[in-house]
């Protein structure tokens, strides 16, 4: 990002929930621990371009001891000669927070950050910070927006939004990305204006794609309502409009902010108890009663086990032409308070069964020891508890007052019912775009704003269908918060769009995703983008550190639901690939 063209301010985001339970064992083995220590070997490479260019370094690495990594940053510059100021963020730490709590940090906004770039600073670093504060505060900080510039906030919170997960809105992990070279996407980068809104792209000569359809998948991950609640502003995903500007840019306008809410999101980690697993393989015929051998032989030795659970993933294909494609795997999980009752004495007792059991037994790897796991929970504190402060780089504590947050609850406005907005233009243009790998080639105008208080027009049941794969015509993008889940689904088309809000309802996704049934599920629909967001309570369990499903992030949520069939209209349907149309912004 240094080399590849114009920067004002380097993000970085490392904070996920799973680190934060990684970084609290560390704090465990020495309190001078608790910070993301790839990010000063990062430095180490960089510092002196960052320095020499003039771009700022803002990073939430500080985790659970953002002045520890301020003081390691000094320490690496004066060894390297390089003259830079660091300023951090703290005040996030709630610890001793409650019983068993091993790390308990409050989501603080941009606001510390912008107080720290306004004193001079060349690097800040922060602990528990929202991911899109990242991006937030650096633009509050360039524009000198006040706390009550909520629509102009609310426009840079959902850029940072978008900018968070790095090549996710460039082509990585994207649904139809066998439209476009993705092979090496290049990392994103958000021209901001001063009204807030913005263009996503990315560096001249860079891989991946910047699309309306990478953009929206972006918008759609991790997010639940349409209301994203922040602890500067509520940005109005249901206002957001999105349109191709260019090759590899896409621009966000008309976001609309609110006052945040009057508390802030607590994040608390706990270590939930002990693991193990054991995964055998079956080969070849009458794998159901292989797999039911095994589970009436280890009966007995699961008896004691707090939870054991199994899965049998039939990877097996009929007559296979190899050994491996001839093979299911089942897969043992347990779980305990005590590592002795999951610990090597299990396992080994699993793998002793070697010459007793089903016929071409073997498993994928031999006996191991009980591992900790983790659970992470989420909660809420008034805001003017917290004390969010920002240290400068001369060493002043500059206490960062607490948003104002109105006393009666605010009105919902209006979407807006014009037809276009003006592209914006960026505070400082990197200029014209470069060379770059295949992009959509048809002009996309503006999207009109679709009202909220209606519901699209159902269509005709009579029509002609085809039973194929929901992903032939919807893309999605799913993941993880504690141990909800979420999945947005979105179309290209008007057309597109009526079906989808009246076919994939509630029940009908808990029809093609049975694991969903008997949870509670949410369906927020978001017109301007074409999409529906589900929100699934529960379907992780104790969150991703505890590893409850096989895909413990929900990371393929949604590509399983694209996999599943439904009768969509024939009309509906294209007739090659790509499925939906780049050209097409919703």
């Amino acid at each position: 990002m240094l080399t590849g063209g114009p920067l004002d301010v380097l993000t970085g985001d490392y904070l996920a929930e799973l680190t934060m339970l990684i970084l609290g064992r560390d704090r465990l083995k020495s309190p001078e621990l608790g910070y993301a220590k790839t990010f000063l070997r990062q430095l180490e490479r960089s510092l002196a371009l960052a320095r020499e260019r003039g771009v700022r370094i803002v990073a939430n690495a500080g985790g659970l001891n953002p002045a520890g990594l301020a003081d390691a940053i000094r320490a690496l510059a004066a060894a390297a000669g390089i003259p830079v100021s660091v300023a951090h963020v703290e005040g996030d730490d709630l610890m001793p927070f409650a019983e068993g709590a091993l790390t308990a940090n409050a989501y603080l906004g941009g606001a510390g950050i912008t107080a720290c770039l306004r004193a001079g600073a060349d690097v800040v670093v922060t602990g528990r910070v929202t991911d899109a504060a990242l991006v937030s505060g650096p633009a509050a900080w360039w524009f000198d927006w006040a706390p009550d510039d909520h629509d102009r906030l609310a426009g840079a919170v959902v850029a940072g939004h978008v900018l968070e997960c790095g090549t996710q809105s460039t082509g990585g992990n994207y649904s139809f990305f066998t439209a476009h070279d993705v092979r090496r996407p290049g990392f994103p980068l958000a021209e901001i204006a001063q009204d807030g809104s913005s263009v996503i792209t990315k560096h001249p000569g860079t891989g991946g794609v910047v699309s309306v359809g990478t953009v929206t998948a972006q918008l759609l991950y991790e997010t639940q309502g349409p209301r994203y609640l922040g602890p500067d502003v509520t940005a109005r995903l249901d206002t957001v409009r999105l349109a191709q500007a260019d090759a590899d840019r896409v621009s966000i306008t008309g976001v609309v902010g609110e006052a945040p809410p009057a508390t802030l999101k607590v994040g608390v980690t706990r270590i939930g108890g002990w693991r193990n697993e054991v995964v055998f393989v079956l080969t070849g015929l009458d794998i159901e009663e292989k797999a039911a051998l095994v589970q009436v032989q280890l009966a007995d030795a699961l008896s004691q086990v707090a939870t054991a659970d199994w899965t049998l993933a039939r990877t097996d294909h009929e007559d296979a032409r190899t050994e491996e494609t001839a093979s299911a795997l089942l897969r043992l999980v347990v779980r305990d308070p005590s590592p002795d009752r999951v610990g090597r004495a299990l396992t080994s007792e699993a793998v002793e069964l070697a010459l007793a059991s089903y016929p071409g037994f073997h498993v994928t790897s031999p006996p191991g020891p009980a591992q900790p796991y983790g659970i992470f929970t989420s909660s809420t504190v008034p805001s003017a508890t917290v004390p969010h402060v920002a240290v400068l780089p001369d060493g002043t504590r500059h206490p960062v007052p607490t948003p104002p947050v109105p006393t009666p609850p605010v009105p919902t406005p209006p979407v807006p019912t014009h037809t276009s907005d003006p592209v914006p233009s960026a505070p400082s243009p990197p200029g014209p775009p470069g060379p770059s790998d295949p992009v959509p080639s048809d002009p996309v105008p503006p999207v009109p704003a679709r009202p909220l208080d209606r519901a699209p027009a159902g269509p005709d049941p009579a029509e002609p269908t085809v039973r194929v794969p929901l992903g032939r015509l919807a893309g999605a993008r799913s993941g993880d918060k504690g141990g909800d889940a979420n999945i947005g689904v979105w179309v290209g088309s008007d057309e597109a769009w009526e079906w989808l809000h009246a076919t994939l309802t509630v029940e009908e996704l808990q029809t093609l995703l049975p694991e969903t049934a008997g949870l509670a599920v949410t369906r927020h629909p978001l017109p301007n983008l074409r999409a529906l967001n589900f929100t699934i309570a529960g379907i992780l369990g104790a969150g991703v550190a505890s590893a409850h499903r096989f895909d413990p992030q929900a990371k393929a949520l949604g590509e399983w639901l694209r996999a599943r069939h439904v009768d969509i209209p024939a009309r509906l349907l294209p007739t090659h690939l790509p499925l939906i149309p780049e050209g097409t912004a919703p």
